[in-house]
């Protein structure tokens, strides 16, 4: 079927009942487009988390070395970093559709390439961190033109719900994807893995073939200009609502989720285990995440406060996981760190879109994105350091402390930010801990 010429670019208001639908946990599901586009991102998904796992085994059988796990995952993001604003320009400026069907068949290229060095046992170290960088660099442009394309097919009513189903497909197949890579590995080695991964991407690519351009809600796409790098960065500097998530989701990605070196080394150093228990602990976190995305589909709104409160949960919780004594214990920690961790994601995802100007979205997106993993390449290397010189527990405390430390800080700037104090107090012979007006702590005349 055709991508389509004039529909993609100026696509007519869908021909719906204006009537807001009511929301319900898959109320987007109803809307085709985005139906189609959810079941062809499960499949890839699923790949996507059998090649992370397979990648990060591969590294650390090639190495021994958690941090030549760290640097793999460098390598992925800091394309991000260089050149993820540029991407989110592009998104802005042209047809998401279009872009996708190109960025999806790219990826898919690199994950058969992979499996072709691997399955000829030809594969070295370079040859993972060479295919990481390139999937990075497609990934700059991906990103924010998937982000932004959701609006385009369900329209604002549906965004919140929409943005919280993305991320509990993703969490489904990270379910299924770390059990079978596990399976797969032990069984017949890493190749097959990065091969489904490959193929896979015929998913969303048939999906978005399918899709009915003339039922996308129109978003005004920006006019090509000098500036708008600028443009964007002065548009998020100026709204606390923005800069404030985005710089905890920047603490957050670079020291709190770098779960690829801590698990591995956990499972190798800690417990002494294989592969099998490696894609165990990846799936009882991606659980955790599944439970975290469908309560957040759930939720009517993505408060600010949430997002503070779910960021400090999940620090706290990785520094007490770090020392569990047992691996059940530890293994069962997962699922609670996976559910906090993907709400504080969900909420800073769908907060920041929904308060961004159509026309800025691919820009402030991106700018989320790039901070979110763009970190990545400073912190992966890092923590990998910590994990290898201290040891997996100091590494995993290490990061979750700096993780619940930032959520602390930008929780107090946004209250100042909103004229809010602390104010800590009992309740119903309960300790009460909230922000308030300024003016509800003001001494009476």
């Amino acid at each position: 079927m055709s991508t389509g010429s004039g529909a993609d670019s100026a696509p007519a208001p869908p021909a719906t009942d204006p009537t807001p639908v009511k929301q319900t946990m898959f109320s987007s599901l109803r809307v085709r487009n985005y139906r189609l586009f959810a079941i062809g991102q499960v499949v890839s998904n699923t790949g996507t988390w059998m090649q992370r796992i397979a990648q990060d085994w591969l590294v650390l059988s090639l190495t021994g070395s958690a941090s030549a796990v760290g640097i793999t995952i460098a390598l992925q993001f800091l394309p991000m970093l260089l050149f993820g604003l540029y991407g989110g320009v592009l998104a802005d400026r042209l047809p998401k559709r279009k872009l996708l069907l190109a960025t999806q068949a790219a990826m898919g290229a690199t994950g058969v390439a992979l499996a072709v060095l691997t399955l000829s046992g030809q594969v070295q170290v370079w040859h993972v961190y060479l295919t990481a960088f390139l999937l990075g660099l497609v990934t700059v442009v991906d990103n924010p033109a998937r982000q932004t394309f959701v609006a385009e097919m369900v329209g604002p009513d549906q965004l919140r719900n929409a943005v919280s189903l993305n991320s509990a497909n993703f969490q489904s197949a990270r379910l299924v994807g770390p059990a079978v890579a596990g399976v797969l590995i032990t069984a017949v080695g890493s190749g097959y893995a990065f091969l489904f991964n490959g193929l896979s991407f015929l998913a969303p690519i048939a999906g978005l073939l399918l899709m009915r351009p003339a039922e996308f809600h129109r978003i005004d796409r920006a006019p090509r200009g000098k500036g708008q790098l600028r443009e964007g960065l002065r548009y998020v500097a100026g709204k606390p609502e923005l800069i404030w998530p985005i710089v905890l989701v920047g603490f957050i990605g670079t020291f709190g989720f770098n779960f690829p070196i801590w698990l591995a080394a956990f499972v190798d150093d800690v417990f002494h285990a294989d592969a099998g228990t490696y894609g165990l602990l990846n799936t009882l976190m991606a659980a955790g995440s599944l439970a975290g995305a469908l309560l957040a589909a759930r939720r009517g709104s993505s408060r600010l406060r949430m997002l503070v409160g779910a960021a400090i949960l999940f620090g706290f919780l990785e520094v007490v996981t770090a020392f569990a004594p047992t691996f059940w214990i530890f293994a069962l920690m997962m699922v609670p760190i996976g559910m906090f961790g993907l709400t504080v994601n969900v909420t800073a995802n769908s907060s920041v879109q929904l308060a961004t100007d159509p026309l800025m979205r691919g820009r402030v997106m991106s700018l989320f994105m790039m901070v979110f993993t763009g970190g990545t390449p400073f912190g992966a290397p890092l923590v990998g350091w910590v994990t290898d010189t201290y040891g997996p527990r100091i590494g995993f405390a290490a990061g979750g402390a700096v993780a619940m430390l930032a959520a602390a800080a930008v929780g107090l700037m946004l209250a100042r930010a909103g004229g809010l104090r602390l104010s800590v107090g009992w309740h119903h012979g309960h300790p009460q801990v909230r922000f308030v007006p300024r003016a509800e702590l003001a001494p009476a005349a």
